[in-house]
């Protein structure tokens, strides 16, 4: 009896065992759901290996099938191993980029050529004359306009019209002769605005056709042509003297050029670009150097070097202001000294906005100068072209340039006929 083991005891291993027998049931359970798992998991992985697989395998199909065909189904399989991955796509795909970037000139070449066609479409130079002589041709144009609708030619229909010419800065003198053209034969009749414009154009060009004379530029047999270039402030001389030089540069002549206006070193650079801009080069000294000295050195430097022409800018003068005026005479007594002809040119730059004080200008200069032609300049829409004519009519200067910009391009030969129509507002037929 005493060897028995107690029922207690017996019951306590048998729940053990059944506990151990559980676990290991369990593990076994959870190890065959995590093997499960990895097989899914792995399943997903070659799905996936396929599926990135396919591309390589299709995407140079065309090229390698006959290969795979001829080698068999295990050299097939080297030939895909030994197929380059992704670097190969990357270069199949890079012509796709190559060609983009050929299309894309493509495309621009359409930009370049609307860019290429937009100077087609550049105003001529008479467009730009008209818009230049527009504030004039548009009082004109409208006075006229005012006085002879459904109006017959009268005494008072005369005197308004003069007004209107007069007010536009033609002068008396061509103003009286418009209107004695108009009244013959016409008087107490009615008159259409264009054939005022064309009596108006008719006379204009009567007046400027005696003084639009190109500028001539002769070299002297010793030393440069030299063109002296004056006037008052703002007149645009400095940035006439570099489209002077392009032009004569254009023309095959050597030019050099003078920086004589020493009080200005906005002045001095700005010259210094132009040379730059055109090859021509520049003689210049430090901000209220001696203008006259400079001219002297600049006379001597043009000799030695040969050049056919020698283009001297001046400091802006009024004139009214003596000193000044008679600084612009040392200036010409000292360029005299190396050559008596010489200046062979003296250019009067005239400001178009200026209106009638360029009549002053042109009298004062002229006698203490002894100006030789007119360039004007800033004819940009502001401008009171009409006192060109006012100026031609009483001094019979003649009249070498006309601009109407800042381009190389704006600055052209004086035409008397282009300018009388477009003063009038007239085509140009």
């Amino acid at each position: 009896m005493g060897g028995d083991v107690p029922a207690g005891a017996v019951a306590s291993d048998a729940e053990e065992l059944a506990e151990d027998k559980l676990g290991e049931e369990a593990g076994e359970a959870v190890s065959e759901a995590d093997l499960a798992a990895l097989e899914a998991e792995e399943a997903v992985v070659l799905e996936e290996d396929a599926v990135d697989d396919t591309p390589l395998e299709e995407a140079p199909a065309p090229l390698d099938a006959p290969a795979a065909e001829e080698d068999g189904p295990e050299e097939a399989i080297e030939a895909v191993a030994e197929e380059p991955e992704l670097p190969e796509i990357a270069a199949e795909s890079a012509p796709a980029d190559d060609a983009a970037d050929v299309l894309e000139p493509d495309v621009e070449p359409a930009t370049v050529t609307e860019e290429a066609e937009t100077p087609a479409k550049k105003l001529s130079w008479f467009e730009r004359l008209k818009q230049g002589l527009s504030r004039s041709s548009g009082a004109l144009g409208e006075g006229i306009s005012s006085i002879f609708t459904k109006r017959k030619l009268d005494d008072d229909t005369l005197q308004d019209l003069e007004d209107i010419l007069i007010q536009a800065d033609l002068g008396v003198e061509t103003a009286m002769t418009i209107t004695e053209r108009l009244s013959d034969g016409r008087y107490n009749k009615e008159v259409s605005d264009k054939e005022v414009q064309e009596i108006l154009a008719d006379e204009v060009d009567k007046v400027l056709e005696p003084v639009a004379k190109p500028l001539e530029i002769t070299k002297p047999a010793s030393g440069p042509h030299v063109v002296l270039m004056i006037g008052v402030n703002g007149a645009g001389k400095t940035t006439t003297i570099g489209k002077l030089a392009q032009k004569f540069r254009a023309d095959g002549k050597k030019v050099m050029m003078a920086a004589g206006d020493t009080f200005r070193a906005a002045a001095i650079d700005q010259l210094k670009v132009w040379g730059e801009r055109t090859g021509a080069p520049v003689i210049a000294r430090e901000v209220g150097a001696d203008a006259a000295g400079l001219a002297y050195d600049a006379m001597l430097e043009a000799k030695e070097k040969d050049m056919d022409v020698l283009l001297i800018d001046t400091a802006g003068r009024l004139q009214n202001r003596t000193e000044l005026m008679a600084e612009l005479e040392k200036i010409v007594r000292v360029i005299k000294k190396h050559d008596e002809a010489a200046p062979h040119s003296v250019l009067l730059v005239l400001d178009a906005t200026t209106g009638q004080n360029a009549l002053n200008q042109v009298e004062v200069f002229t006698k203490m100068a002894g100006v030789t032609g007119l360039v004007m300049t800033k004819l940009d829409g502001t401008a009171r072209g009409g006192i060109l004519v006012a100026i031609s009519a009483k001094h019979k200067v003649p009249v070498h340039f006309i601009g109407v910009g800042e381009g190389v391009d704006d600055l052209e030969p004086f035409a008397s006929r282009d300018f009388a129509r477009a003063i009038a507002g007239l085509a140009d037929n």
